[in-house]
């Protein structure tokens, strides 16, 4: 069992619902707990967006349906979605932060909803979940996409490492997953 535990599944299973749930379920118990999650925006019925959500509340766009990039900034696209990184990385890096967030020290848990396309742009935030990764007593308990088309290397160097345990959620197993979830993070944390 690796000390890390990730989530694995097609969008839209409920991943991001799971890992809300098992935050609770930690700091309910005592456990320290930081990060952040990545929720849809809709309007209208419509997806137009993704959001990101610190787990103390704090709120940024992570990306919009044909958003005009800030001047003088690199413009980054998933498909139809412009990411916006200055928005991002203010939101997610201060809870990534080795000093304070979840790399302080004691023992913590951290959350990181998600390492995928729209995240891996911003460089800081790769050394960031490098550095959540290898801080004695952190455990990280986050997302990453099913492998489809030309795997993300950064994506395959997390499911690789003998300190990660990934967990498939599927639409049959995701409303068990969650006692099983606490315990693997909760094990991981001693």
């Amino acid at each position: 069992m690796g000390r890390h535990v990730f989530l694995t599944g097609p969008p839209g299973v409920g991943k991001t619902t799971l890992i809300q749930k098992a935050s609770e379920a930690l700091k309910s118990s005592g456990v320290p707990v930081d990060g952040f999650y990545t929720q849809e925006v809709r309007h209208g019925g419509r997806r137009i967006g993704f959001d990101v959500v610190t787990l103390s509340g704090r709120r940024g766009p992570l990306s919009r349906v044909g958003a005009v990039p800030p001047p003088g900034t690199r413009e980054c696209r998933v498909g139809q979605y412009v990411v916006d990184l200055t928005s991002f990385e203010q939101l997610a890096l201060p809870v990534l932060d080795a000093g304070a967030g979840c790399g302080g020290p004691g023992p913590r848990v951290c959350v990181i909803d998600e390492v995928g396309k729209m995240e891996l742009f911003s460089r800081p935030f790769l050394q960031a979940v490098r550095q959540a990764l290898a801080a004695p007593g952190t455990v990280v308990l986050g997302t990453i996409p099913v492998p489809k088309g030309k795997p993300l290397a950064f994506v395959e160097e997390i499911r690789s490492r003998a300190d990660v345990q990934v967990v498939s959620v599927t639409k049959e197993n995701r409303n068990h997953l969650l006692p099983d979830i606490v315990r693997s993070v909760q094990s991981g944390e001693k």
